[in-house]
């Protein structure tokens, strides 16, 4: 079955995802610097709310570029040490996102190694800073060497629809050592499509809309995305989806 990934930003649009029948969450902070780390309050009381969904927790000091300074390090292994020891109540599968990259545009793997590391049994995702990396087939490798478990891609291209061979390839290369996670444009009217064309098992999106003069989770959307993700992989409901469209 196909995994949905929902990116929020807070602990009220975490539960709509949730509610919405979202499979696993990346909870952030600044959605508009592309995501950063959230405040220990807001991952500490969505781990208690929350119910069943898997949670990412962001690891980022700020936007802009991947480089990673040795403070901004140093401020990471503490983030990710203060994630480990929060309690969760519910069991709930937890694990961090993290990248970082080098001046010439490749992994930088001694820091992600450290940042590994210190996340002990929680299980890494790498984001998207992985799409500026130039050799990518390459880059798996090195992933799987360092021992991430996941990578959030859309294949270097704009969208993970434009970036679907390139998606299907990095699958490929992957096998099951490393899980490739399809990101990027990904919305209820496509998402059949960008399952087909890179054999995803997995997506990531953000759901938004806007409330009260901020950006919210769009249940609604949400629970489009999941729908026909099942469709996708369950003949029966891809059956009754063809019949009622």
């Amino acid at each position: 079955m196909t995994t949905v990934e929902i990116c929020v930003s807070d602990v009220p649009t975490a539960l709509v995802a949730e509610a919405a029948g979202a499979d696993r969450l990346e909870l952030c902070a600044d959605l508009g610097q592309g995501g950063t780390t959230p405040s220990p309050g807001t991952v500490e009381v969505a781990l208690r709310t929350l119910r069943r969904v898997g949670v990412r927790v962001m690891v980022r000091p700020r936007g802009g570029d991947f480089r990673v300074s040795g403070i901004e390090e140093q401020v990471m292994l503490a983030d990710i040490e203060a994630i480990r020891g929060l309690p969760n109540p519910h069991g709930l599968a937890v694990g961090v996102v993290v990248g970082a990259l080098t001046a010439d545009g490749g992994l930088d793997l001694p820091v992600l190694r450290r940042l590994i590391e210190a996340a002990g049994p929680l299980p890494v995702t790498v984001h998207k800073a992985f799409d500026e990396v130039g050799d990518q087939l390459r880059a798996i490798e090195e992933l799987v060497d360092l021992g991430a478990d996941a990578v959030l891609t859309s294949g270097g291209a704009p969208t993970a629809l434009a970036g679907a061979t390139r998606i299907a390839a990095l699958r490929q290369r992957a096998g099951d050592r490393l899980r490739i996670i399809a990101g990027g444009g990904i919305r209820s009217h496509n998402v059949r499509q960008v399952l087909a064309a890179t054999g995803a098992r997995e997506v990531h999106l953000r759901a938004p809309v806007r409330r009260d003069g901020r950006e919210a989770t769009d249940g609604t959307e949400v629970r489009r995305v999941v729908e026909a993700t099942r469709a996708q992989t369950d003949p029966a409901q891809r059956n009754s989806s063809l019949r009622r469209e």
